[in-house]
């Protein structure tokens, strides 16, 4: 199989969001990248709208539901929202939507701070594999994988993604 190349997906992204935020009468988005791979797909997206907006970064870990049985992972950050949240409108912005647990984690940590108007999810990659009923609004591609392959994408400059193969 062979990988979407993440510039092009970015590209298309951007404009697929700025559609969708038009649409909805949102002029004013407030941007937020989940740590880490979310927060360099969010700048990458920004650069492309030649959008100067502040960006907030969530590190989720501690919202995690399986934070008891994974530990904390070492290179754990504070998240960074350098804007209010009630009342606001979000773009949420991750790289990979797999399960789903990611996603509802960052919407608990963002509900802590406040209740926003409205939240837009933004995913580079949907692996079609949820575990739970959450579905990106803007999305890059919809890949399916084998059981034994996973995704990574490096970053922040350029954005690189690579198919795993984890078979024996």
């Amino acid at each position: 199989m062979s990988l979407p190349n993440p510039a092009e997906l970015i590209s298309q992204m951007a404009t697929r969001l700025k559609a969708h935020l038009e649409h909805r009468g949102i002029s004013e988005p407030r941007y937020i990248g989940i740590r880490t791979g979310g927060v360099w797909v969010a700048q990458a997206l920004l650069d492309e709208l030649g959008s100067d907006a502040p960006l907030g970064t969530l590190d989720v870990s501690f919202y995690r539901d399986d934070f008891s049985q994974n530990g904390l992972h070492p290179q754990v950050r504070p998240s960074a929202l350098p804007f209010e949240i009630e009342g606001q409108h979000l773009v949420l912005i991750d790289d990979v939507l797999m399960s789903g647990r990611t996603i509802r984690a960052a919407l608990n940590e963002l509900f802590d701070y406040g209740r926003p108007a409205s939240v837009t999810l933004v995913c580079l990659l949907d692996l079609d594999a949820g575990e739970l009923p959450i579905r990106p609004n803007v999305v890059g591609a919809t890949l399916s994988l084998a059981a034994h392959e996973r995704v990574k994408l490096s970053g922040p400059s350029p954005l690189v993604l690579e198919l795993q193969d984890f078979a024996l």
